[in-house]
């Protein structure tokens, strides 16, 4: 119960290799099933190898993306947004070039002055149509700031968003004057998951104290002529982001799952066509362009569930085919509580059924179990595009069985130490090591075997007692048999059992031994090689306890024959012992020394 509540505890938590798992669990989901391309409302406009190499290196003059941007409002495109920044001044503006060029005459520098700049045209171009520029977002570290950013038009409705939405320190933006006639300025996003794979898309982001919406919706905003976006929020977080009446689910930060297609050549129309009019409306008319680029020398190629190489413009255009053609994934804010649920609740069945049912049927309920999550899952995505993650909830329950399994394993363990324990007080320790490196050589049930049979007893032994009370006289017990047992031990024999002061003991079982005869009488001359220092012993307590000193002697009867040895006794409780005769035998031979 412990090992479950502190895998719960972590899922809670959720650490990132927990998060990474998931997320990859959620991809297996895309990589199957990819969102099938029925619509294409978004084109994207393409800075690619054949473009650099037929207009120049990047950056373009201003006035070539003027152009650009003029060509595709003439061809009918519905808005433009720029998955590019510029924040710095062109430098090939005529201004600009004048003073840069060294023996420039001054005629040719007036000129150059006199030329519009770069930027201006820009601008002038940005001011007729719907345009959205986007702002690199930076953290902190990265030098960011927040200057000049106004808020976004944001109805809130159910709660305060803020808490919950990613955070960054600032953003690199425009130049003012362009930024000043956009129609729509939406924030770049770098990947914020641990594994750098774009998923997830923000909204809207934080900073500081405003709340700023990321390109994709802005130019879906611009689009449709809004003005205002409708962030829905409850007690788990942010669930949904409304623009035009075009509800978005998100996660609770306010991202939204894009749903791929595999990269396609499709969404791609060279800037170099577009320039040179070998595009026009047939394909451009009532469409999103997004200005990107794929070109290899530019670095803007972003890793998907789909593509580990994807321009990054291309992941906009996704999630815009994604939100435009209904398409949704949606991983709802009950998910954490469902699969903590399915967690909790698999695991408490594993920890009831091991101990009642065994480990192996518990797995194979586990599996079946597991067969119905994950095809529960798979069918919640497939049909209606809900992400719910099964990895963890399986992967800990099956931790659950593991240790419920190891720690069966460990007592079992305890048990056998127990044992060996227990037997080490009957059998001579090497022989307790041979029984345990080779457990098939104990016999269970009984067989005939010849065996040698020891039986002693302490003559005399009624009178003796009569002088001690029940402490004493168990303690002179002890004293007694421990020597006597020693012996019996060395020599390889197994103590069958006590009887009051008397001691019986055989060789050849359960182990062989093929000097049982001469190790039985061996251990009896031990056991009277033993009378004298015990003797000394008795002596020293008696005189302690101030009692009267009587010494004891011990009789030893020995016989060697064949016996029935094996478990004997009842379902309820059986000893490892012998019968036989020769057992018989020995004992009356014991009883002899009373005499001889």
């Amino acid at each position: 119960m412990l090992f479950l509540g502190l895998l719960l505890a972590i899922r809670f938590w959720d650490p990132a290799p927990i998060e990474i798992l998931r997320l990859k669990t959620l991809d297996i989901y895309q990589v199957l099933k990819p969102r099938a391309a029925t619509v294409q409302p978004v084109v994207i406009v393409d800075i690619d190898e054949q473009s650099l190499a037929t207009h120049g290196q990047w950056p373009w003059p201003r006035t070539l993306l003027a152009d650009l941007t003029s060509k595709l409002f003439v061809a009918g495109v519905a808005t433009v947004g720029f998955d590019i920044v510029f924040a710095e001044p062109d430098r090939l503006s005529p201004g600009r070039m004048a003073e840069s060029i060294p023996n420039l005459s001054p005629q040719a520098k007036t000129a150059l002055r006199n030329t519009p700049d770069n930027d201006l045209v820009f601008r002038e171009t940005l001011r007729r149509h719907p345009t959205v520029l986007g702002r690199f977002l930076r953290t902190h570290q990265q030098g960011g700031h927040a200057k000049g950013l106004k808020s976004a038009s944001i109805a809130k409705l159910g709660g305060d968003p803020m808490p919950f939405l990613p955070q960054f320190d600032g953003a690199l933006a425009n130049l003012p004057v362009l930024e000043a006639v956009a129609s729509g300025i939406g924030m770049l996003v770098p990947s914020q998951e641990h594994d750098n794979i774009i998923r997830r898309v923000p909204a809207m982001v934080r900073i500081g104290e405003t709340i700023q919406p990321t390109l994709s919706l802005e130019v879906l905003r611009v689009a449709t002529g809004q003005k205002t976006y409708v962030v829905k929020t409850d007690e788990a977080g942010i669930s949904s982001v409304v623009i035009a009446g075009n509800e978005i689910p998100t996660d609770r930060q306010g991202r939204i799952w894009v749903h791929y297609t595999p990269s396609r050549s499709a969404l791609y129309i060279s800037a170099a066509d577009i320039l040179s009019g070998k595009a026009g409306a047939a394909i451009l008319n009532g469409r999103l362009a997004l200005v990107g680029t794929s070109a290899l020398g530019l670095q803007d190629l972003r890793a998907t569930p789909l593509d580990s190489a994807m321009p990054g413009v291309e992941v906009h255009a996704q999630l815009l085919e994604t939100i435009l053609s209904g398409s949704l994934l949606e991983r709802p804010n009950f998910s954490v509580g469902a699969e903590l649920s399915a967690l909790a609740i698999i695991g408490l069945l594993v920890i009831f059924l091991i101990p009642r049912v065994g480990a192996l049927l518990t797995l194979g309920a586990g599996g079946a179990v597991a067969l119905i999550l994950t095809g529960g899952a798979w069918w919640l995505f497939s049909e209606h595009r809900l992400l719910i993650d099964v990895s963890y909830p399986l992967l800990a329950s099956f931790a659950v069985f593991a240790m419920l399994s190891f720690m069966n394993y460990v007592r079992e363990q305890s048990d056998r130490r127990q044992i060996r324990s227990a037997f080490s007080r009957y059998l001579a320790p090497e022989m307790v090591n041979r029984l345990n490196d080779n457990p098939e050589t104990l016999r269970l049930g009984g067989e005939m075997r010849e065996m040698a049979l020891l039986f002693s007893d302490v003559q005399g032994f009624t009178g003796i007692a009569e002088n001690y009370d029940a402490v004493g006289l168990t303690k002179l017990i002890n004293t007694i048999l421990t020597p006597l047992t020693d012996e019996v031990l060395r020599t390889g024999g197994t103590v069958d059992k006590y009887m009051g002061d008397a001691l019986m003991a055989f060789w050849n079982a359960p182990l062989d031994d093929p000097d049982h005869a001469a190790n039985a009488c061996r251990s009896a001359l031990a056991l009277r090689a033993q009378i004298g220092p015990l003797n000394d012993r008795i002596e020293q307590m008696a005189i302690s306890a101030d009692h009267e000193f009587v010494p004891v002697n011990v009789g030893v009867g020995i016989n060697t024959g064949e016996c029935c040895v094996g478990n004997m006794g009842s379902d309820q409780r059986f000893d490892y012992s012998v019968l036989g005769d020769a057992v018989n035998l020995a004992s009356r031979f014991e009883g002899q020394t009373r005499t001889y």
